[in-house]
């Protein structure tokens, strides 16, 4: 019990709740959307561990380059750094694919949706 309590203080514990979240959200967004196909639940899963480790690293470098856009669109423009994503997970990772670049613009508009419940 003392070691979960670790975990939990480290942030460990929230990390894996919205991970698994991500991956229901995902899921979800597989059978609403015809473009985007996911295999299974475990497959889901380890799209939702790299789409994190992704917007931990090349999301904040794309975030930054594109202020200016973003301010321009009123924020609008993260969808399209977010569908890139998306894509380039898409890419690497089988099991996980995304037809188009449309079909990764509602995706990330589902997910944005999500994570404004789970970041209240």
């Amino acid at each position: 019990m003392l070691l979960l309590d670790v975990f939990v203080q480290a942030g460990l514990g929230d990390f894996l709740i919205k991970t698994v979240l991500m991956a229901l959200v995902l899921m979800g967004g597989s059978h609403l959307l015809t473009g985007i196909e996911i295999e299974d639940f475990s497959r889901a899963l380890i799209v939702a561990i790299v789409l994190a480790f992704l917007n931990a690293t090349l999301g904040r470098v794309l975030d930054f380059i594109t202020t200016p856009l973003r301010w321009i669109t009123l924020g609008f423009f993260s969808l399209v750094v977010d569908a890139a994503l998306l894509m380039v997970a898409a890419y690497f990772l089988k099991g996980f694919s995304v037809k188009s670049f449309g079909w990764g613009i509602l995706l990330a508009v589902l997910v944005a949706i999500a994570n404004i419940f789970l970041h209240l």
